[in-house]
């Protein structure tokens, strides 16, 4: 029997090892969360200038391995990171990890559960799938939905803290339940505790949109948990790029993009959609965007001169990051800080 395992992702985690465990009869290693350790692991054995989620994928696979996992699951496409496991998989084993490794995007396509079954050592149970695999996607829209809420009300709460307890709490029923209906009624249950946590007085309402590379966006520890901190500071938070978006939006959107837009082409993984969610935040009225990338992000440099001049055209500011292991703390904290400090000048 196989011990499979799979990168972590923010709260992603948690759909994932859902799906996995319950179809397949195989045992799940569930990776640990990402931290210091992880990432200087990966660093140390991927090259210099790869982009920082290789790294950070790198650093979780090894951490993976080392509990026992001997099925590693990746998925990765739409710019370099297709192609990116194949590198993983031999620096992996040219450390000597013996190991099967599943890329879930190849070339372009999706594998589907009858291929896994006939090229992969996994044990699936096929009476199970179609279920797991609608719980699984519920849940991931459950989970965005109940984010995005977060994003946009945490900065008013009253208790620091009440958001991210009750998520927690909604994460852990979640990973018990077996049906949609309890599903869903985990979704509204929490919904409307959310509702009721008391919050303070807006006396005034700041909005910043957030940007970019999609690891970087969803992966707290790759962005220093920027949504926390700006809700901290008392700003609403909107970003687009989740799950949902990216595995059940994100195909039509961008055919609509092409044909409305002033980009006629595709730019690669989420470029074209970024400098669409910049006009979009621009006429919606708010207040400052952030764009957040991880470092030699080819696509994501190749949008920011028109993310920049949407901006000046609707008088938005615009702050710029770039992630990776040498990125500073203090540095970002003091950027973020002076942003901030400026927006809320502006809205006075």
């Amino acid at each position: 029997m196989s011990k499979v395992s799979y990168p972590q992702m923010g709260s992603y985690g948690v759909p994932i090892y859902f799906l996995l465990s319950h179809i397949l009869e195989d045992d799940i290693v569930e990776p640990p969360n990402i931290t210091d350790a992880t990432l200087e692991l990966g660093s140390k054995y991927s090259p210099d200038f790869v982009c920082t989620p290789f790294k950070y994928t790198l650093g979780t696979m090894i951490e993976s391995l080392e509990q026992g996992a001997d099925v590693l699951i990746q998925m990765g496409g739409g710019c370099r990171y297709g192609y990116y496991h194949e590198l993983q998989e031999k620096i992996l084993k040219d450390l000597g990890y013996s190991f099967v490794l599943i890329n879930l995007v190849n070339g372009g396509n999706k594998i589907s559960i009858s291929q896994l079954m006939k090229a992969y050592p996994l044990t699936i149970q096929k009476r199970h799938c179609l279920k797991y695999l609608y719980l699984t996607k519920k849940m991931v829209f459950y989970m965005d939905k109940i984010d995005d809420y977060i994003r946009q009300n945490r900065c008013y709460e009253q208790t620091k803290g009440s958001f991210n307890r009750l998520k927690k709490e909604m994460l852990q029923e979640m990973k018990e339940v077996h049906s949609a209906r309890k599903l869903r009624h985990i979704y509204h249950t929490y919904m409307s505790k959310m509702k009721k946590v008391p919050r303070k007085p807006m006396t005034k309402r700041i909005r910043v949109g957030l940007i970019g590379e999609l690891y970087t966006l969803m992966e707290p520890k790759a962005n220093e948990d920027i949504e926390q901190l700006l809700n901290d500071y008392g700003f609403e938070v909107k970003r687009y790029t989740n799950v949902t978006y990216l595995l059940f939006e994100k195909r039509k959107k961008v055919k609509r993009y092409l044909k409305h837009f002033f980009i006629k082409y595709r730019l690669g993984a989420d470029a074209l959609d970024n400098i669409h969610h910049t006009e979009e935040l621009c006429k919606k009225g708010y207040d400052g965007i952030i764009h957040m990338k991880s470092s030699f992000c080819t696509p994501e440099i190749a949008a920011m001169p028109m993310i920049e001049e949407l901006t000046q055209k609707y008088d938005v500011p615009v702050l710029f990051f770039s992630m990776d292991t040498t990125t500073s703390q203090t540095g970002f904290l003091t950027r973020i800080e002076a942003f901030c400090d400026m927006l809320e000048m502006r809205k006075s």
